[in-house]
């Protein structure tokens, strides 16, 4: 099928959502029963965009464009790449033309030599050669074509940006969210009916009791499903930006769908605003890049002709002449020079490099920018403290929203704006994500809440993710989110399936589960291999995040062996596995191993309904082999990925703020130098974590949790890590407080000084009233007004006299009337 096809059918997979959430939005409550066909209405939808994603990859993307091996980068592709642009209304470019194969560096003189005489080391860069990718817009909602409009020259449109990461990340949120409607209609089905909140008392001691709300979750998840589908094909940043808000909104309406519980209200608030904080960042970064590229822009807009008629940003930043590396526009320089004190240089030499060292800053802060969205929308540290207390939520939220979407579409936008983030920036995002992976992981061994456990590990496995794209390893950073979506929507819908038959998340009470629900306990146990990456080390053997979590770790080494200073970012995912392998396995044993600890509980528990366990059954295959390839082809996720690698982000690369900064290629990783150690440190690591879990929660003989919570140097770190490190205290003296205190002050001033102004000028003005009422009002304009209205009537009294009814009198007045005026008139005439 002709690549034309590609922008219409992820179009019909985006729109259907939009048209399920308009139908419930206006006829939900008329829908059957209780709105009870609702939930129909968008699953039929969210199942419909899944087939439409899985058409446009097996029957448009992977016929023009057979993924290849990826371990044999800078071969020459096959001929027949090459792919015409389409006429308008929707414009397409291929960038996948073999003709200029040399002249973008893949031969020995081209890239290679420039490489070693750059400093830009491993890996020849690479060209658009090989890496399709189609931009088009399919509404200009502002053209921008001079600047006498009241925007400018600014171009706002509603366009499109197709590679393999777009094809494949509608496939993986289609597939996910279909599961998770499924699994919704058995999970909500409470809400067919009155409801009674076992969680809300009201002031006379009852329960809440509310009318049930089923039709309104799918209204929200249709939305929801829309806004992410619009932010993975969105063609420009100011787009993605939209459907970010978007997404943010239907996150706060999921996560306070149970509005009338306190804690679930505050839960949607705290991310609501923890988000637009780093919203604020991202804004900044919108303005760098518009103030000093032009454009919003991805990729490059051609005519019908092929010809490019307008430059995106990856194509502005990395140009052919400079080999692909990134570069700083001339724009970008003199916009930075700008704020720089160093562009006044003496010497034009000096004036030039300072001038581009100012370009390279402001290109620092642009990434930066757009990455704090990033660490908003992605519960990354220090705005990760949102994520767990969004789990008040009902559970299919937290299975499609904040484990496989919504959270991820940080990491996603970090993989998408991959070709803009210097190296310096690159090293934000890697510490970031080390700091949140470890801080979550740690928490996590603590929580007794089973769907905290996993929230936390979400963040953990987040900041795996962040870790991994700051290093420089885009394909195994992109893999894990992936694989992750997959195993922890898992891990997420196995926990509400427990929820669901014990009535309680605190796996204190559980136990012993594996009896009482054996197609929840299995798959959960799968969904836990899955994270901890369980494999055959040094093989191709093993769950899918054996895949992407040692091939994160490989980049780690590669990563450290040439940055010896930065030696935490090595060690740091290998002793993330450890921790992962054990509070995984302390949940899993906790909720389904051993004796029951609450009889009464497990006496009432029970497997889910089939319309619940089987996207579980679906799931785990997936949690298995998501990351393996087709047997006998090179399809796979991974190949799947390299195809839609960055231009110009293979090569090394070194730090031009931070000159002794090396981000190495990622296939360098891959050597037997780095595979060798960090298969057998994560194989080992994790294996330790699952051994220690297995002795401390299963083990009757072995170490005893109670005892050791107790135990003089483990009691203050329980402590700590139990309070989640102190975050919410520390950010509520911080502040919180602070802001009641000054909101308090203000009040206080308001009431007493501002008021006190306004009351004592209303006094003097109702003073002045007064006495303008009593002394001109009554005595002046009153006494005038009377005055007048006197003489008036005094006047008609005296007229009333002459009015005497004789005849006689009347005859006299007439012949004396008529005398005067004869007299007068003559008067008048001699004069």
């Amino acid at each position: 099928m002709d690549p034309s096809w590609l922008p219409r059918l992820l179009a019909l997979a985006w729109l259907t959502p939009l048209a399920s959430f308009v139908l419930i939005l206006f006829f939900g409550k008329r829908m059957g029963p209780h709105g009870k066909l609702a939930g129909l209405v968008a699953t039929s939808a969210i199942v419909f965009a899944a087939v439409c994603s899985f058409a446009a990859l097996f029957t448009v993307w992977l016929p023009n464009h057979p993924v290849k091996d990826a371990s044999h980068h800078g071969e020459h592709h096959e001929e027949g790449e090459t792919h015409a642009a389409v006429t308008a209304p929707i414009h397409l470019i291929a960038a996948a033309s073999d003709d200029s194969h040399d002249s973008h560096g893949h031969g020995e003189g081209g890239e290679a030599a420039h490489a070693e005489g750059d400093g830009h080391s491993g890996h020849a860069n690479n060209g658009p050669d090989g890496y399709p990718s189609y931009y088009g817009t399919w509404y200009d909602l502002y053209p921008g074509a001079d600047d006498s409009g009241p925007l400018g020259s600014l171009k706002l449109s509603i366009s499109y940006y197709i590679d393999a990461l777009t094809v494949g990340m509608f496939c993986m949120v289609a597939l996910i969210a279909s599961c998770v409607h499924f699994y919704a209609m058995g999970y909500m089905h409470d809400e067919l009916h009155d409801f009674t909140d076992p969680e809300v008392t009201l002031s006379n001691g009852e329960k809440l009791k509310r009318p049930g709300r089923y039709y309104r979750f799918f209204q929200y998840l249709s939305l929801f499903c829309f806004s992410m589908f619009g932010i993975v094909i969105a063609g420009n940043i100011a787009m993605v930006f939209v459907f970010w808000e978007l997404v943010g909104i239907c996150s706060y309406f999921l996560i306070g769908f149970y509005i009338e519980r306190h804690s679930a209200s505050t839960a949607a608030n705290k991310a609501f605003i923890v988000n637009r904080v780093g919203d604020f960042g991202m804004l900044i970064g919108l303005m760098a890049l518009w103030s000093s590229l032009g454009t919003f822009a991805f990729g490059d807009l051609t005519n019908a002709d092929g010809e490019v008629v307008e430059q995106g940003m990856f194509s502005l930043l990395r140009t052919e002449e400079n080999y692909y590396h990134l570069q700083p526009t001339e724009g970008m320089a003199y916009e930075g020079s700008r704020f720089s004190d160093s562009a006044a240089a003496d010497g034009e030499g000096e004036a030039e490099e300072s001038s581009n060292k100012a370009g390279w800053w402001l290109l620092l802060v642009a990434g930066v920018g757009i990455f704090c969205g990033c660490v908003g929308k992605s519960a990354q540290f220090p705005l990760h403290v949102w994520l767990p207390d969004a789990m008040e939520g009902p559970t299919p939220v937290s299975a499609l929203v904040h484990s496989a979407t919504m959270v991820a579409a940080g990491v996603y936008l970090v993989g998408r704006f991959f070709p803009v983030l210097s190296p310096e920036a690159l090293l934000v995002v890697a510490y970031i994500g080390c700091i949140t992976l470890l801080i979550a992981a740690t928490i996590a061994i603590t929580a007794t809440d089973i769907k905290r456990v996993l929230a936390y590990s979400t963040v953990s496995q987040l900041g795996y993710m962040m870790l991994a794209l700051g290093l420089g390893a885009w394909v195994a950073g992109m893999f894990h989110l992936i694989t992750h979506a997959f195993f922890k929507s898992l891990l997420f819908m196995c926990s509400g399936s427990v929820i669901h038959g014990v009535h309680t998340n605190d796996m204190t009470e559980m136990g012993g589960l594996r009896k009482k629900m054996p197609i929840t306990a299995y798959t959960m146990l799968v969904g836990c291999l899955a994270i901890i990456g369980a494999g055959i080390p040094l093989t191709k053997i093993g769950f899918s995040g054996y895949y992407s979590k040692d091939a994160i770790i490989e980049q780690a080494f590669s990563f450290g062996s040439s940055n010896p200073a930065h030696v935490l970012l090595q060690w740091a995912p290998v002793g993330g596995a450890f921790i992962t392998a054990f509070y995984m396995f302390r949940l899993w044993y906790m909720t389904f191993a051993g004796k029951p600890r609450n009889q009464e509980r497990y006496d009432h528990a029970h497997e889910s309904p089939q319309v619940m366990t089987a996207p579980l059954i679906l799931l785990a295959v997936f949690a298995i082999g998501v990351g393996w390839n087709f047997p006998g082809t090179d399809l796979g996720v991974t190949n799947l990925l390299d195809q839609a690698r960055p231009v110009g982000t293979l090569a090394t690369t070194q730090g031009e703020i931070l000159t002794g900064l090396t981000i190495p290629s990622e296939p360098d990783s891959h050597e037997w130098e780095f595979k060798k150690p960090a298969g057998i440190a994560a194989f080992f690591t994790a294996a330790a974590g699952l051994l220690l879990a297995t002795l401390v929660y299963w083990w009757d003989k072995g170490l005893n949790p109670s005892e050791l919570r107790e135990f003089g140097p483990f009691k203050p770190i329980h402590n700590f890590l139990w309070n989640k490190w102190w975050f919410d205290e520390l950010y509520d003296l911080i502040f919180v407080k602070p802001t009641k205190a000054v909101s308090a002050f203000i009040a206080w001033f308001d009431r007493n000084i501002i008021d006190t102004i306004i009351h004592a000028i209303a006094a003097i003005c109702r003073g002045i009233s007064v006495i303008f009422g009593s002394v001109l009002d009554n005595k002046v304009v009153n006494g005038f007004v009377d005055g007048v209205a006197k003489g008036t009537w005094d006047t008609g009294l005296s007229f009333r006299k002459l009015q005497t009814g004789s005849v006689r009198q009347y005859v006299m007045f007439i012949a004396v009337g008529t005398i005067l005026l004869f007299v007068a008139i003559s008067f008048v005439q001699n004069i």
